[in-house]
């Protein structure tokens, strides 16, 4: 019997400006000490910021296409079978690709020391929807990781 609670969803917020719940829960990432407010203005300036000189029309598709673009399909995981650790690949699920590529563009910005994290959000946002910077190089190295490792991904259950 699993020894783990039942994971209940909860509704899906959405941000007041975009209606959307990606950038709701960028802002609930960004977010520090319960000052949602702060956490808004960062992440609709940075969102601004992502926009300036871009063609599209939706503010929030250069977002989605950053996400989209840092989402990991695969990770590797722990697995003790017979007192040896082995990584073992597993795919990810829809809800944690996106709750990690959040969070690998939120750390990436915040390690960018000397920048408001407005501005340091929005060259993070931007890098990673063209395929480019520190978020889609995470990306890619867990995959690589995955794919070292697929000889064990028969341990998987």
């Amino acid at each position: 019997m699993s020894r783990r609670k039942r994971v209940y969803s909860k509704p899906e917020r959405r941000d007041a400006r975009y209606d959307s719940p990606v950038v709701s829960k960028l802002v609930s990432k960004v977010m520090h000490q319960g000052k949602r407010a702060l956490a808004e203005r960062i992440v609709y300036a940075a969102i601004d910021r992502a926009n300036e000189g871009a063609e599209s029309v939706d503010p929030v598709e250069v977002l989605n296409r950053a996400v989209e673009n840092a989402k990991p399909r695969v990770e590797v995981k722990s697995r003790r079978v017979g007192g040896a650790t082995y990584q073992v690949p597993l795919e990810v699920s829809l809800d944690r690709q996106e709750a990690l590529a959040m969070r690998w563009i939120v750390n990436a910005a915040r390690s960018r020391r000397g920048t408001p994290m407005h501005i340091a959000l929005a060259n993070e946002i931007r890098d990673a929807s063209t395929n480019q910077g520190v978020v889609v190089r995470k990306r890619d190295e867990t995959h690589k990781m995955a794919q070292a490792n697929r000889a064990f991904a028969h341990f998987r259950w």
